[in-house]
């Protein structure tokens, strides 16, 4: 799908993956060292939200949604920070990132994949919401959990 331009599409997916009793799964990158977050990637140019969610979520975890992938119709907008400048077109400035939620009945082991991420935890909503690194992954945890603050 890749191939329209040669910079990365400003728009990004963020995937919680979390069990019905609440637990939610968080992955630490490889860098930079200490980063915990969700599943995340950037949309590729032609590829739909869903569709990046989908192919994001098995790339990072093994993990296949089928139909169980709740679009929240949500997400938040940032600044394109100074160190990913270059992999964007000059006139983006911005990403968008929408947001999923994939439920699963229990933990499940994660095959993560060791060029993106160290390692990863099934945690509690407060503990994920609390070790997350970045502020669109703790509001969309403190959304889904009903947590304040």
């Amino acid at each position: 799908m890749s191939g329209q331009s040669p910079f990365k599409r400003p728009e990004s997916v963020l995937v919680l993956v979390c069990t019905r009793a609440g637990e939610v799964l968080l992955m630490e990158r490889t860098r930079p060292h200490g980063f915990w977050q969700s599943v995340t990637g950037s949309l590729e140019w032609g590829e739909t939200a869903a569709a990046a969610a989908r192919r994001e979520l098995y790339e990072e975890t093994g993990l296949r949604a089928g139909g169980r992938l709740l679009d929240l119709h949500a997400g938040e907008t940032f600044p394109i920070v100074p160190p990913w400048r270059a992999r964007y077109a000059p006139s983006a400035h911005v990403n968008r990132e929408h947001w999923f939620v994939f439920i699963i009945p229990t933990r499940r082991s994660i095959h993560i994949n060791p060029s993106e991420h160290r390692q990863y935890r099934w945690l509690s909503a407060v503990q994920a919401a609390t070790r997350a690194t970045s502020w669109t992954n703790r509001k969309i945890l403190r959304r889904w959990s009903g947590l304040r603050g």
